[in-house]
Parts: structure tokens; C-alpha cells; sequence
């Protein structure tokens, strides 16, 4: 599930921990660091167990139109294709899926409110009416239409992102990356008929496989304990590398990714330093300044070439 991108982002927000609260132990920050890769794989079953609580949402308004004083008469013969959608009762009867979302306390209760915006939403889609109105019905066309779901509705929903924030200090800036992961699922559901939990690294899915693939647990657990080893070292040589007016002014996250690119280019000369350079730089993007990605790809090109790393 997690690859290497997203592992070298949470090597980042762990070592900016250290970086603000330099009394945190190396157990401590890897302890963190472990916290967070499986609370991803939290946001993926909350996130899966939104199908069924939509369709259970779903089937409560058209049982309420069905039942309120003087319906009309699609309210009293609804087509119930999409609250009998195969995916939603394929999770509701996986007993490893369930047994996974009560042992997490995973659960959308008490989000009456956004699940009914979900559906209300749903039913003005171009790609909902196409799929109600089709006279097929398969678990691949459920899958399909699910995907949709996850594809429009969910990334930039406020509301749900405000959920996400309250729930998880990890889940809010994950959520696209989940949503990637759920998609994949709802597709194997649809052409396979089961579902599966996705191994927690990316390379234990590729070891599944039987494929070769180099533990990422290992890989960013050797990464955040060489870049803690040194930090002191590394920001020493960061800030003699730069005039005094940019030492001044230099950002703890520029100074942490210039770290983290230092200690993967020493702890893993295997791969091409301009690659882990790269993948620094793409985070800088996102977590520090509009002039951060330049500051830190020069740098760590300079460095890295004074240290013989490139």
C-alpha cells in the first residue's frame, strides 16, 4: 500500500518533529513513524466503510419517501439498484472486513449529515442517473460506479475533510493518496468478487507476487535513523553552506529535507542520488515555501557533490 514517496513523506514530518522537539527519543520518532504508516491503512477502511454507509443512507430516504403521507409514484416503486449494489453487500458480509473496522473502532455513525449530502449530491450526477437508468446489472458495473464515487465526490469535500482532521492528526493531507488505493480495490472487488486488505508496504505486495523487492519498512525505518543519527551534522553543514542571510532565514522544513536527501544519499548509494534529490524536492513542493523547491535542489546538488555522493 505504501510506497516510497509517500514514506519518504512521513520520514519528513517525523524528523520536523524532532526538528521542533529535539527531546523526542529515536525510539519516540520511529514509534511515530510507525503510528503513521498504519493509520494510512486506517483512512483506507474508513474511507472503504463510507460504501456501505452511503447505501445505508441511501435505502433510509427512499424507505422515508416510500412511507411519508401522499407519495408519488416513483417514491412508491423506487428502482433499487443502487441500494442493493453488490459491492456495498460484498463488505457488509466479509467477515475480515468487518472484523477489521470494529477491532479499529472504524465507523461513519454520528456523520448523518455528510452522508446525506452524499446522497443528495449523488442523485444530480450525469454518471448516477447513467447508471440507474441502465437496464444492466453487474458487481463490475457496482465497482464502476463506486470508482466514480471516489474519483468526484470525496477530495475536495470540506466537510469530510473537516471529519478527517478531528478524527486522525495523520488523515486530512493523506486523503488523495487513499483514495487512489480504494479505487484499485473497488476494481479487483469488481472483476475478482472479493475483497482483500492491502499489505501495509508496497514491497510486501510485490513479495507476494514473487517478485524481489527491498523491505520499505526497512528502507524508511534505516532512513529516519541515519537523518536523527546525524541531524546536528547535517544542519551544521546545511547552515555553513549558506551566507549568513540565508542562514537566517533558512525554514526548519527546507533544513529537514536537506537532511533527509543527505542521509538517503549516504545510507542507500544504491539508488541515484539526482533520484532521491528529485523526490525531495517534490515534497518541498507541498510542505515548505514557493521558493523552497530551487533552495533545496541546488543545495542538495552542491552537497551532495562536495560529499562525492552524485
Amino acid at each position: 500500500m505504501l510506497n516510497r514517496r509517500i514514506l519518504r513523506v512521513k520520514a519528513f514530518k517525523v524528523l520536523y518533529a524532532y526538528a521542533e522537539n529535539p527531546q523526542l527519543t529515536l525510539k519516540e520518532t520511529l514509534s511515530g513513524l510507525d503510528a503513521s504508516c498504519e493509520a494510512t491503512r486506517d483512512l483506507y477502511l474508513y474511507m472503504m466503510a463510507a460504501i456501505p454507509a452511503i447505501t445505508g443512507e441511501a435505502a433510509r430516504l427512499t424507505e422515508a419517501a416510500r412511507t411519508k403521507f401522499n407519495p408519488t409514484e416513483e417514491e412508491l416503486h423506487p428502482r433499487m439498484k443502487f441500494v442493493e449494489n453488490g459491492i456495498s453487500a460484498l463488505l457488509e458480509e466479509d467477515p475480515d472486513f468487518n472484523k477489521l473496522t470494529e477491532k479499529k473502532k472504524i465507523s461513519w455513525a454520528g456523520n448523518d449529515a455528510l452522508l446525506f449530502s452524499l446522497v443528495q449530491t449523488l442523485k444530480t450526477r450525469p454518471y448516477f442517473q447513467e447508471y440507474m437508468e441502465s437496464e444492466t446489472s453487474s458487481l463490475r458495473e457496482d465497482a464502476r460506479l463506486w470508482q466514480r464515487v471516489y474519483e468526484e465526490e470525496f477530495e475536495d469535500n470540506e466537510e469530510l475533510l473537516s471529519i478527517l482532521e478531528d478524527s486522525s492528526i495523520y488523515w486530512a493531507d493523506e486523503l488523495p493518496y487513499v483514495l487512489g488505493t480504494c479505487i484499485r480495490s473497488l476494481e479487483q472487488m469488481g472483476r475478482t468478487g472479493r475483497w482483500n486488505f492491502p499489505p501495509l508496504y508496497q514491497s510486501d505486495i510485490l513479495s507476494a507476487q514473487g517478485k524481489p523487492a527491498e523491505s520499505d519498512r526497512d528502507f524508511v525505518h534505516r532512513l529516519v535513523t541515519a537523518a536523527f543519527g546525524k541531524y546536528r551534522e547535517y544542519s551544521t553543514l546545511v547552515a555553513s553552506s549558506v551566507s549568513q542571510w540565508d542562514r537566517e532565514r533558512l525554514y526548519t522544513t527546507d533544513n529537514v529535507l536537506i537532511v533527509l536527501g543527505l542521509a538517503e544519499a549516504e545510507t542507500f548509494p544504491e539508488i541515484p542520488t539526482k533520484v532521491s534529490i528529485n523526490e525531495y524536492v517534490e515534497i518541498s513542493k507541498y510542505y515548505s515555501t514557493p521558493k523552497s523547491r530551487g533552495f533545496v535542489n541546488g543545495l542538495l546538488d552542491r552537497l551532495t557533490k562536495g560529499k562525492g555522493l552524485l
